[in-house]
């Protein structure tokens, strides 16, 4: 793989794990008082707690949208076992024959890496304390929605 091609794929990686990072619904510590309490609850995942606050989640650049376009289209897991797995060789080679899009090799071994990646991220990003994998400074309308929060709690 040539230096470009890895440049390429950790700033994808980056891309998408901060995407399962959105995606993630987290969970309270099950040795917590609201785990013990609510165990089963269902609960929102962070993409849909910032939707509800009205506050846009930003990502990193993504330096190749048609390679994370293609991601998701061919799906960022599959059913394996008893859950999730990583998007298998099959599926990558069933969707390149049913949409005659050619893609190389190497895209192909990329495709598969970002999958396995959203999904380690996805677990990762289960606990509440996760911190994002990509940070950026907060936004006017983030503190603004933090200060609506607290006043809500504090009166």
């Amino acid at each position: 793989m040539g230096k470009l091609q890895r440049q390429l794929e950790q700033r994808l990686t980056l891309w998408i794990r901060q995407l399962a990072w959105l995606h993630a619904t987290p969970k309270p510590d099950a040795r917590s008082k609201r785990g013990q309490i609510e165990p089963d609850a269902p609960r929102p995942s962070r993409i849909e707690k910032f939707k509800a606050r009205k506050i846009e989640p930003r990502m990193p650049p993504n330096p190749a949208p048609h390679i994370t376009d293609r991601l998701i289209e061919i799906g960022l897991t599959e059913a394996a076992g008893m859950g999730a797995g990583p998007i298998s060789w099959l599926t990558i080679e069933a969707w390149k024959r049913a949409t005659g899009v050619p893609i190389e090799p190497w895209e192909a071994r990329l495709l598969r890496r970002l999958s396995t990646a959203y999904l380690a991220e996805s677990r990762r990003a289960e606990t509440e304390a996760c911190p994002p994998p990509w940070r950026t400074a907060i936004s006017a309308r983030e503190r603004e929605a933090d200060e609506d929060a607290l006043r809500s709690v504090l009166g």
